[in-house]
């Protein structure tokens, strides 16, 4: 089979399609003929040598996929050869199959194409996991997504607003944020024009947010907790503002703010597995029904995967970019 490969770490240059060995497939997983898969923050890092895969899983990059299963394993009873389904991957997505446990594996959702359901499973167990299941946003409440028009941004707002909560974004241009408008947000900020503490303290009367997903890390941790509610919640799910900062945590004792950060890539298959029966139970049917639609900026060919990758560190797309085998 055919794979997009990294030849040492580096750029975007450094992709390779060569011709690999397929996945040996395990008992309790499947293997999927991939139909698409979809690029990640995860990616661009490993791609560098900054963020190996867990041990055990494909060398090959992508942490989720769509396709049709091929093959199932002895222990499999819910699948079958011939499912159209999409993923939740440690890795291996950039790849014409990849083997997948059987827990992690969910169906293509109803009025949903096979190619656009490959922008679903990272973004949709990360959201639900972090803010829903973890950080317990619930209607009425206020929730900031930093980074609105990315491919978690674009999702968030979505499930937010249709679990009732009022929805605020920052993005870096005016475009970005008459599409995250589009999509449900309720207050929009150019953080490249504007303190977003500041509107968000105008916006809540003073009281700041009660939820925050927030990608940056270390550039924003000072700033995200001025725009907490007391008893806020933020969530850590990137570091692309750094990774160290200092704190004094008098401030979140005083004010009774928790602060968290996980990961889905390298938790074991179990939680995975928990996570996304979880989403299946409450999400795809948010997606069936219409109120939470894939976002799809532009699809590449395998053998443009370096493009692809040009593309995201730009940040110049909505949404989720695609690679199709």
């Amino acid at each position: 089979m055919k794979a997009v490969v990294i030849s040492s770490p580096g750029g975007p240059e450094v992709l390779r399609v060569q011709e690999v060995a397929e996945p040996e497939l395990r008992d309790d997983e499947v293997l999927i003929k991939v139909a698409a898969t979809a690029l990640n923050r995860a990616d661009t890092e490993q791609r560098k040598g900054a963020y190996p895969p867990p041990e055990g899983a494909s060398e090959y990059l992508g942490v989720e996929c769509s396709g049709v299963i091929e093959v199932v394993g002895r222990r499999v009873s819910r699948w079958k050869v011939g499912d159209q389904v999409c993923a939740l991957l440690s890795g291996g997505g950039y790849a014409e199959k990849v083997a997948v446990p059987a827990g992690q594996v969910l169906p293509v959702p109803q009025g949903v194409s096979l190619k656009d359901a490959a922008s679903f499973p990272e973004v949709a167990c990360t959201v639900w996991s972090t803010v829903f299941m973890m950080s317990r946003l619930s209607a009425g409440e206020t929730f900031l997504v930093h980074g609105g028009s990315s491919g978690i941004g674009t999702f968030a707002i979505q499930i937010a607003k249709h679990q009732g909560a009022r929805v605020f974004v920052t993005a870096g241009s005016e475009e970005k944020l008459a599409f995250c408008k589009k999509l449900g947000a309720d207050v929009c900020i150019n953080y490249k024009a504007e303190d977003f503490v500041e509107r968000v303290k105008k916006e809540t009367g003073g009281k700041g947010v009660d939820v925050i997903l927030d990608p940056m890390g270390a550039s924003y941790l000072m700033r995200n907790i001025e725009s907490l509610n007391d008893d806020g919640r933020l969530f850590i799910i990137g570091t692309m503002g750094g990774s160290e900062a200092k704190i004094d945590l008098r401030v979140l004792l005083a004010r009774r703010l928790t602060m968290q950060s996980a990961g889905l890539r390298h938790r074991i298959p179990e939680n995975k597995a928990a996570i996304v029966a979880q989403v299946e139970k409450v999400v795809w049917p948010a997606i069936v029904g219409g109120k939470v639609k894939p976002v799809v900026h532009k699809s590449f060919p395998f053998s443009e995967a370096a493009e692809a990758h040009r593309l995201m560190e730009r940040s110049n797309h909505i949404g989720k970019i695609l690679l199709l085998p």
